[in-house]
């Protein structure tokens, strides 16, 4: 099986477009709780990754995708964009690793990918959420500490509440 590679992607194609909208269905549809509900129809993913590219291309975030035999098999975006008594801080968003890929290092790659571009940007702070346990463990093993757990935060993508869990992770200027 082809080793993912990650990349910086600052003008999706519509293609791209396409495979980033398949990703995110396929987590939503695998119960991952990122902000969308399960069926996720095409077209709503379509305009949700078309904001994001909008978003990339003005500079006030930076989207990464890996990629690996059959095209983009993850990402993660990284938002610059902060308020002025923030500019050190960046968010990291939407860390999704479709199903075929999982269990192959993706999810480190793309966050190691994301911190370096925060590090480029000039960000020494990063902060993200996660209903994940397995995403959890990731975050952990690569050095996030938690900051603590907000019951009820959100519904899962089939329903029902869950609990998410808040890191940050200090970043070398």
């Amino acid at each position: 099986m082809h080793a993912p590679t990650v990349r910086p992607l600052a003008a999706p194609t519509e293609s791209q477009l396409g495979e980033l909208a398949e990703v995110l269905r396929d987590c939503v549809a695998g119960g991952a709780s990122v902000s969308f509900m399960h069926p996720l129809p095409r077209q709503r993913a379509l305009a949700f990754w078309r904001e994001v590219a909008d978003d990339a291309a003005a500079g006030k975030r930076v989207l990464l995708v890996a990629e690996d035999g059959e095209g983009i098999c993850g990402t993660v975006q990284v938002l610059l964009d902060m308020p002025e008594n923030q500019p050190h801080r960046g968010d990291v968003l939407k860390m999704l690793v479709h199903r075929r890929a999982r269990r192959r290092g993706v999810g480190a790659a793309l966050m190691a990918a994301a911190e370096g571009a925060a590090r480029a940007a000039g960000k020494t702070l990063l902060v993200l959420d996660t209903a994940s346990g397995d995403a959890e463990r990731l975050y952990e093993r690569m050095g996030w500490q938690s900051a603590g757990v907000v019951p009820d935060y959100a519904l899962l993508p089939h329903g029902g509440f869950c609990d998410t869990r808040f890191y940050y992770r200090r970043l070398p200027a």
